[in-house]
């Protein structure tokens, strides 16, 4: 694992491994389906009432919804389905709720439902198909499995599960494809935390064990002949309210020991022809990475309160939910002149910070505090001075965050900073053309408001909980990303993900020598500039659909 992710770190003079071109004729195909398991449409319906952005993030604001196939529908839509189809000339493509890497989509979402009205009347086991809006039926579970394994959780329960087809991203990637593949799943860890608040529900994200791969069928040798085979990430428990439990419970607890199926149906379609290059380090740290997580709940009473973090008014904003969810878009390119004020600047940082009580979404998902800690390159905030910042986001880092960088750095609380937002102006300067030259000379990283190089607590992390919390890094990169997505959204610009930087240069900047700090993900947030050229189209056939279809 650690000797992965010093061969895919990129340099001014020698990138990681990947083939250097785009084999066209070798392109995934986005869409996994199962040939022979059953698919179940779902409804495509509207909430009644127009949920306002900001109860997103208030616990206990949303009145819990019924767990039916209509709660089960919106869900999955604001967290996994299309948003819109884009087309140039004769080429379309397809945009999606969770983004991705390169648009090419290598997780694969599945839930594990009771039995429900219209979609099967026992529990069974469904892989998500964003295309159709569908369920595919993989297996049915005995009654009294699911009722077994379930005992441990509140009714109206289900679990959800994420998988990572590897080739989707090592065809453009090559061996840094597996970084990427993990940025997607914290991604799709944050749409599906918020898309369960949303329906007032909340999401717990479990310990992994190998018996997810066995769990999800994904060790089914027949049904993946001749196609690519889908690699376990996460368990989640999606739960109805609020649970009073020992955080941290496995799912082989849950399980205990017994299987939840015998009989599959569906077999794997192939998602494209012969690769033609194996990554076999790809393999190598998938294998180092895929054991046991355990992340005990730790202790969050030294972080700030609502009311420390976020200038008043906190809990207020025009846009709903839905048009920022379904709304958000990666920008390709950015304006290089759009500022945003120092409050929407602190707003979208503090959105970051768990809060001490009841924890913030999405934040109260997870169970560790924060490894995840933000270098940021401050372009164009009205109000405030150009230059490096960080942002320690778990109070306890602070010290040993700034014993690992420059001793010469100012370490200066901005003047209008709100008092629970642990931010501090390093330098002075304009460090434009330095974020673009980071991020691999792309101009975007310079051209927005600012950019961020995620700095992972690395060595500690794996030291308290193995190595295959390595991934659990990267999903917590891709949560802190999320958020940023959806307050950019929220706020009239864009950002993007950035998996394309300098390792080690971005250490140097920041006076960092030791491995025990690392840089796992880039971003940029900031005016965005639209493609004229390029036709949005809707993601799914409306007109097809009832108007009078209404989520209650």
């Amino acid at each position: 694992m650690a000797a992965y992710h010093e061969r895919t770190k990129h340099y001014p003079h020698r990138f990681a491994a990947a083939r250097g071109y785009l084999d066209w004729a070798t392109q995934p195909d986005p869409f996994r389906r199962y040939e022979g398991a059953v698919l179940i449409r779902l409804p495509l319906l509207q909430p009644v009432q127009a949920l306002p952005y900001w109860k997103l993030y208030v616990n206990d604001s949303i009145r819990p919804a019924a767990l039916t196939v209509n709660s089960v529908s919106l869900f999955l839509r604001y967290a996994l389905s299309l948003t819109a189809w884009k087309r140039a000339g004769e080429t379309t493509w397809s945009l999606r709720a969770n983004p991705s890497s390169g648009n090419l989509h290598p997780t694969e979402g599945y839930v594990l439902l009771p039995g429900l009205a219209t979609i099967h009347d026992g529990p069974g086991i469904y892989h998500y198909a964003p295309k159709e809006h569908g369920l595919e039926r993989r297996t049915e579970i005995e009654p009294s499995v699911w009722r077994a394994a379930m005992a441990a959780f509140p009714d109206g329960t289900f679990l959800v599960g994420l998988s990572s087809i590897f080739w989707r991203e090592a065809w453009k990637y090559g061996e840094r494809a597996f970084r990427y593949c993990q940025h997607d799943v914290g991604h799709a860890l944050g749409t599906l935390r918020l898309a369960a608040a949303a329906l007032g529900w909340k999401l717990y994200l479990l310990d992994r064990t190998d018996r997810i791969t066995e769990l999800l069928g994904l060790d089914r040798k027949s049904d993946y002949a001749g196609a690519e085979r889908e690699h376990s990430e996460l368990i989640a428990a999606v739960v109805p309210r609020n649970w009073a439990s020992d955080r941290g419970i496995a799912l082989s607890k849950a399980v205990a020991g017994q299987g939840f199926a015998s009989r599959w149906y569906g077999t794997a379609n192939p998602l494209g022809p012969e690769h033609g290059v194996d990554w076999a380090a790809i393999d190598h740290v998938a294998a180092a990475t895929a054991g046991m997580t355990t992340a005990t709940e730790e202790d969050f009473s030294s972080f700030p309160s609502e009311s420390e973090l976020f200038e008043l008014p906190v809990r207020s904003g025009e846009c709903s939910a839905e048009k920022v969810i379904l709304g958000r878009r990666s920008a390709v390119s950015m304006d290089g002149h759009t500022a945003i004020s120092a409050a929407r600047f602190f707003r979208m940082l503090a959105r970051l910070i768990p809060t001490r009580v009841e924890r913030s979404v999405p934040w109260d998902a997870i169970p560790w505090c924060p490894r995840i800690h933000l270098g940021l390159f401050v372009h164009r905030v009205d109000g405030l001075t150009p230059g490096l910042y960080a942002l320690a986001r778990d109070p306890a880092k602070l010290s040993p965050l700034r014993q690992a960088m420059r001793h010469e750095f100012l370490w200066s609380r901005p003047p209008s900073c709100p008092q629970g937002l642990p931010l501090y102006l390093l330098e002075q300067g304009d460090c434009r053309a330095l974020a673009a030259n980071l991020s691999c000379g792309q101009r975007i990283a310079g051209d927005g408001a600012f950019s961020v190089a995620m700095i992972a607590d690395y060595r500690g992390s794996l030291a308290s909980y193995g190595p295959a919390f390595y991934r659990n890094l990267f999903w917590e990169t891709g949560l802190v990303g999320q958020v940023l997505y959806l307050e950019a959204e929220e706020a009239g610009i864009r950002s993007t993900g950035i998996g394309c930087y300098f390792d080690d240069p971005v250490h140097d900047i920041f006076g960092i020598t030791s491995l025990d700090w690392q840089s796992f993900y880039h971003f940029t947030v900031g005016g965005p500039v639209e493609d004229d050229r390029l036709t949005t189209l809707p993601p799914y056939k409306f007109d097809q659909i009832d108007p009078r279809g209404r989520f209650e």
